[in-house]
């Protein structure tokens, strides 16, 4: 769907948002290269799916992901590539996404910080990358949870259903810092980048832009042997 319609089309869910980034219905020069983000055509960290791994994602195609919740807007571009192929774009393949909301909790499950969501779907989503191997999703800036640093959950797939690869995508500890100053979250985070043990280095996104007004855009190439 062209990106200006659906933006159009999905207002109404994100008025309750502070607001709709500014970035979200123009492209960047590199969207279709490395030039800016150069890395070695090697397969991203695996990390673990849980403490809530997504329970239907085929049930959950959408690009907009945010349900009933409200935080600072941000957009997520994933652009998958395929290291079976040189780092070539990897087109059909199925991204799912699962985050928590910006007080710490994850739908789906019970017994977390502000009770139980097993009956809703929040912040999960699932979209099928593109020729240029992207695939993006409509959401919140992640809040935090004891002993985590704020990230987001990827799992890839094949398009017969495989799974390529499970990952996390971490955020600049300045940003988030800036972030969490906003009454709608939990205050600064207890565990930076540094701290955290299920992230490293080749986790944090390769680049998070915006404000707290207009909202952010995270950028993350992920590879996979696909």
């Amino acid at each position: 769907m062209d990106r200006k319609k659906f933006l159009k089309k999905g207002m109404a869910s994100m008025a309750a948002i502070v607001a709709v980034p500014t970035i979200l219905t123009s492209c960047d020069n590199d969207d279709n290269n490395n030039d800016n983000n150069p890395i070695a055509c090697t397969i991203s960290p695996a990390e673990t799916a849980g403490p809530f791994p997504i329970k239907t994602p085929a049930d959950l195609v959408r690009e907009n992901i945010l349900g009933n919740k409200t935080g600072i807007p941000l957009l997520i571009e994933f652009t998958i590539q395929n290291t079976n192929n040189n780092c070539a774009a990897l087109e059909g393949a199925f991204v799912d996404i699962w985050q928590c909301d910006a007080k710490g909790n994850y739908s789906e499950y019970s017994g977390q910080l502000d009770g139980d969501f097993t009956s809703e779907n929040f912040l999960r989503g699932r979209q099928t990358t593109d020729t240029n191997g992207k695939a993006s999703f409509i959401s919140i800036y992640p809040g935090w949870y004891p002993g985590r640093t704020p990230h987001l959950h990827v799992e890839v797939k094949s398009g017969s259903g495989a799974s390529l690869l499970i990952t996390q995508v971490s955020f600049p500890d300045d940003v988030s810092n800036t972030v969490y100053t906003s009454p709608q979250y939990n205050g600064a985070p207890d565990t930076t980048n540094a701290d955290d043990d299920f992230v490293d280095t080749a986790n944090l996104a390769d680049s998070v832009s915006g404000n707290t007004i207009d909202g952010y855009t995270l950028k993350k190439i992920i590879t996979v042997a696909g």
